[in-house]
């Protein structure tokens, strides 16, 4: 149960809240609970079966499928205010979780049990509203990684993906390993690969570091 300065706060990181009816707003209190979930816990496996879905107030998760040779690939992290879409599907088709949920940031968020969210994608339109528009923003996400998978060569791939990180942080703290599990590859292929972007003067690595020397040069190599 949620208690009303919970609820204050809840709905600082869930701004459709503010126009719910009376009527969802007293089962959002009644109904859900708060979870404390520390960074690198699973809160699912694939193959589990859902009994609540969560909504995240603080920390990251990354949701990630691994291949049976042991690879695996970021299907997408969620954060502040958003849910997981494969939960949701799981929760409405009555299947199991096809991926694995990992909590990467210690995070706090908010439990639906999973009749509750059937119940209230029912019969609250701006509960149903709210999810779906979820479910259209990472699909369209998903749709962009199933792109650059079959299209894109691993080269651009790997290029466009240290710039983007690089915005974040530069040297960042990355390992070969790390980015073969976000992109879907090896790490004898992403270590060649940066061997080469590191024989064009274009980045240095070190141990566990990735430092991006000439951004326009790996923005050139970014490009098909």
């Amino acid at each position: 149960m949620i208690d009303s300065n919970q609820y204050v706060k809840i709905v600082s990181a869930l701004p459709f809240l503010v126009g719910a009816d009376s009527q969802l707003v007293r089962e959002f209190q009644q109904a859900t609970s708060l979870a404390h979930i520390p960074a690198g816990h699973d809160v699912f496996l694939e193959g589990d079966r859902v009994n609540a879905i969560a909504l995240l107030l603080s920390g990251v998760v990354r949701v990630y499928k691994v291949s049976e040779t042991g690879r695996e690939i970021t299907l997408y992290r969620f954060g502040l205010g958003e849910s997981c879409i494969l939960t949701a599907n799981a929760i409405l088709s009555d299947k199991s979780f096809p991926a694995i949920a990992s909590v990467e940031q210690d995070a706090e968020a908010v439990m639906i049990p999973t009749e509750i969210f059937r119940n209230w994608v029912r019969h609250y339109d701006v509960w149903r509203d709210f999810v779906f528009d979820l479910l259209s923003q990472r699909l369209s996400s998903m749709m962009a990684i199933v792109d650059e998978v079959a299209f894109q060569r691993m080269d651009v791939r790997v290029a466009s993906w240290l710039l983007k990180q690089a915005k974040v942080q530069n040297p960042m703290r990355i390992t070969h390993q790390q980015i073969a599990g976000e992109l879907g590859s090896s790490r004898e292929v992403i270590s060649r690969l940066l061997e080469d972007f590191v024989s064009a003067g274009l980045i240095r690595s070190g141990r566990g570091t990735i430092e991006i020397l000439d951004f326009e040069g790996l923005e050139a190599r970014s490009v098909v």
